[in-house]
């Protein structure tokens, strides 16, 4: 089957139902239903059991005609920002639903569900869609309405032209691309279970003081003896600002800004090529703290880097926080990254430039464990951050890879007619 078998259907062609989002009301009512919704922002984390998706109240009418279905396609209707467009999607599966039982799921009301007929393969159609707005095409529909960016649903849907194949080689190309999406959501899981044993392990040591030998150490004003108190400046070997880089497109140096800061996790995705030479001590690395220090909503997150990243320095809104060479790595950033809630309110200023400044971090007291203790819990969790940064990087080389791929085997340059393929379990049908 040569790609000149495949099929032009218009967008609307491919579609059984398609409804507009609800919100609801914020507290149980009668007539109304408790359900799980479906935002933009929740599409990164769509397949993780663990992203919190918000709990609203629907009336029982419109719960039963917009509940989602396993196959469904979740389609971003308004909200996009100067750097990303509307008209995103995500694919809501038979293993979302698996640990969403509890109640019914719809999606919010900047966002539409697709349902559609069934010779056409949800997750294709998914990956179909991906390919689409990764090209810029959904860029087209995009517009400002009253400061907002909304997506042009109804062009969109009487001008689109899809290129399909038949089922059998839909379920082909999906089967491919989902296998590498299951393989980065099995290491995802792998890597919260690694972070979670290790936040366990701190928390039992060193938040309630539950550490080997603890029944024998005797406390003194709360602090067991033998350990010492010192503020973050004595234990740092370096405490500064970022600085203004010089962003280039063709540097070969990387600048990391507050948006790479999220979640206690540092993602390079938000970072920008810049060529400004710096100091030697201005390039992060491995075991430096960055914290977030300028702005509402932003101020005070925390991340550590973990593995090494080449000729990067940080924007003048972040800190670095450097560890002295005596000082347990791992636990000096456990405690900092802790400290997120108390930093993101310590800034100073006005509300439109809060600045939490080097001085104030420094100030800060910080409890610190024997050598003995320390180094033993060095030894535990070292491994276990280096695991989940192998998982990390291994799920950028499949990412990569994926994104390689999608643009070919949708655009049927990469044919797969005569391929044996085995169906991944991320296809697997109730």
């Amino acid at each position: 089957m040569s790609k000149y078998d495949w099929d032009q259907v218009p967008f609307e062609d491919i579609l059984a139902d398609s409804k507009d989002g609800e919100w609801g009301i914020g507290e149980e009512a009668g007539s109304h239903t408790a359900c799980w919704m479906i935002r933009g922002t929740d599409f990164a984390g769509i397949n993780d059991p663990s992203t919190e998706l918000p709990l609203r109240w629907i009336p029982d009418h419109l719960m039963e005609r917009k509940r989602l279905q396993p196959g469904d396609v979740v389609f971003e209707m308004a909200g996009g920002t100067a750097k990303q467009s509307t008209g995103r999607s995500a694919l809501v599966s038979h293993a979302f639903f698996e640990s969403r039982k509890e109640h019914p799921v719809l999606c919010a009301s900047f966002c539409r569900h697709l349902r559609l007929k069934p010779e056409y393969h949800s997750s294709f159609i998914y990956y179909l869609l991906q390919t689409l707005y990764r090209a810029g095409y959904m860029g087209v529909f995009n517009i400002q309405h009253t400061g907002v960016s909304r997506f042009q649903y109804t062009a969109f849907k009487k001008k689109t032209v899809l290129t399909i194949p038949k089922e059998p080689v839909q379920k082909k190309i999906a089967a491919i691309l989902t296998a590498y999406d299951d393989l980065i959501e099995v290491n995802q899981r792998r890597i919260a279970a690694l972070e979670t044993m290790a936040e366990e392990l701190y928390r039992e040591w060193f938040v309630r003081l539950r550490f080997p030998g603890h029944a024998k150490v005797k406390l003194v004003k709360g602090v067991p003896e033998g350990w010492e108190r010192g503020s973050v400046s004595c234990y740092t070997s370096y405490l500064r600002r970022g600085v203004a880089p010089v962003y280039d497109d063709n540097g070969d140096g990387l600048a990391i800004n507050q948006k790479c800061i999220r979640g206690g996790k540092l993602n390079l995705k938000e970072a920008r090529k810049q060529s400004r030479d710096a100091s030697e001590d201005r390039y992060v690395r491995v075991g430096d703290v960055l914290v977030n220090s300028t702005g509402e909503g932003t101020l005070g997150r925390v991340a550590q880097v973990l593995s090494p990243i080449n000729r990067a320095i940080v924007d003048s809104h972040v800190t670095i926080v450097r560890p002295k060479d005596e000082v347990p790595v791992h636990y000096f950033g456990m405690t900092l990254r802790g400290w997120e809630p108390h930093l993101s309110i310590m800034g100073q200023g006005s509300t439109n430039q809060t600045e939490l400044s080097p001085s104030i971090i420094g100030r800060l007291s910080m409890l610190m464990p024997p050598q003995k203790l320390s180094e033993r819990f060095e030894e535990i969790v070292s491994p276990i951050f280096k695991q989940s940064e192998l998982l990390r990087l291994e799920n950028d080389s499949l990412r990569q890879t994926r994104d390689l791929l999608l643009p070919r085997l949708i655009s049927g340059k990469l044919r797969v007619e005569a391929m044996d393929i085995q169906f991944p379990p991320g296809m697997a049908e109730p």
